[in-house]
This record gives C-alpha cells, sequence and structure tokens, in this order.
C-alpha cells in the first residue's frame, strides 16, 4: 500500500476530516502529507486539521479537535444525550482548572472549568448529529452539571431534560445519586426527583 493510498483510507475511515497527528501516527512523513494536501486540495479548517471538498464540515468535531481537552458538557451535552430538542446556539465544553480557554471563548463557546480529579467522572464518546465521535459527559454528569451551574441554564431546559431523563430507559438513578453527593447538588436534585419518580 502506498503512502497516498494510506492518507486516502484514513480520509474515508474519517469522513473526509484527517488530523497531521493521525497521519504522522500512520508513518507517513509530514513533508509527504504536505504534498498529499496541495495535490488533492484538501482544505485547512484548524492547525492541523484538513478536509476534503467534499466533507460535511461537523462544528463539534472540529472544536475537539483543535480543543483535545475540551469535553462537551450542560446544553451540548444534553442535545447529544436527547434530553433536549434545543439545538445549543453555543457549545459548551468543560476543561481542567488551568487550561487558557480563552481560545475556546473566542470561537464562541462557552468554556467550564472544573478540579483535575472531578474532570474525567463520567466521561464517555458520543456520536455526533454528523456520525462522528466526540468526547462528552454521561447523563448523570450532565445532569449534575446543570444543577451546578443553573444561574446560567434556563430553567425550563433544566426541568425538560429532567422529565426526560427520569423517562429515559438507560438512567442510572444510583450513578446520579453519587455523582450529586460528589457535586454537591444533591439537596438540590431531590426535591425534583420526588416530584418525577
Amino acid at each position: 500500500m502506498t503512502q497516498a493510498e494510506k492518507i486516502d483510507g484514513l480520509l474515508e475511515n474519517k469522513k473526509g476530516i484527517i488530523q497531521t497527528s493521525e497521519v504522522v501516527a500512520a508513518g507517513i512523513s509530514r513533508p509527504y502529507f504536505r504534498e498529499y494536501i496541495e495535490k488533492k486540495q484538501l482544505q485547512k479548517v484548524g492547525h492541523g486539521i484538513y478536509m476534503t471538498a467534499d466533507a460535511w464540515a461537523d462544528p463539534m468535531y472540529l472544536l475537539q479537535a483543535q480543543f483535545k481537552q475540551a469535553v462537551f458538557s450542560h446544553e451540548t451535552a444534553l442535545f447529544l444525550h436527547d434530553l433536549t430538542d434545543r439545538e445549543p446556539l453555543k457549545y459548551s465544553v468543560t476543561v481542567k482548572s488551568g487550561y487558557n480557554t480563552e481560545k475556546i471563548k473566542e470561537i464562541g463557546a462557552k468554556a467550564y472549568s472544573i478540579k483535575k480529579e472531578l474532570y474525567e467522572v463520567g466521561l464517555m464518546n458520543l456520536e455526533t448529529p454528523f456520525g462522528f465521535t466526540v468526547a462528552a459527559y454521561d447523563m448523570e454528569r450532565t445532569i449534575c452539571d446543570i444543577l451546578r451551574n443553573r444561574n446560567t441554564v434556563e430553567i425550563q431546559v433544566f426541568q425538560d431534560a429532567l422529565k426526560q431523563y427520569t423517562a429515559n430507559k438507560k438512567k442510572n438513578l444510583h450513578r446520579l445519586s453519587q455523582y450529586a453527593k460528589l457535586f454537591r447538588v444533591e439537596n438540590i436534585l431531590r426535591p425534583y426527583l420526588e416530584v418525577l419518580l
């Protein structure tokens, strides 16, 4: 298999969007990849991120490709879990405390910071509407995140999400209870659950 065929295969597997790091990890040199980019007229869509002319530019995937530590959270995670009908106007992401969020905010996303020891709680992969895989928080962590930041989220969005969650077959109330203790929102969550369950 030639280097060009390897890159073609990567592009096919990645739905037409590729990162320089993926090409290098496949054993292809940067100079060769630069030639390939010019020859195939790949479009640069971010630092080290390229796509073919016929690829769909998935904004969620592209955001996470640029900011690898950004995990989709809050209203964006609600949307990815089908716990809200509202597509977010601004994507919400969470990063570890100390991570510089200026560039994330510059592209129009909301950035939340969390202590390093809580960053991976509930971390999972989800599929975007375009079919790309991104890192996001599970439903239970998302409910707790929304409660912790309830002053920045419309109450109607939260109430609808909680109704959807309690009706969801995949809900895990034990995990939700554990997370609520961990994130110190159990006293706020309890009255909502007593009404819905």
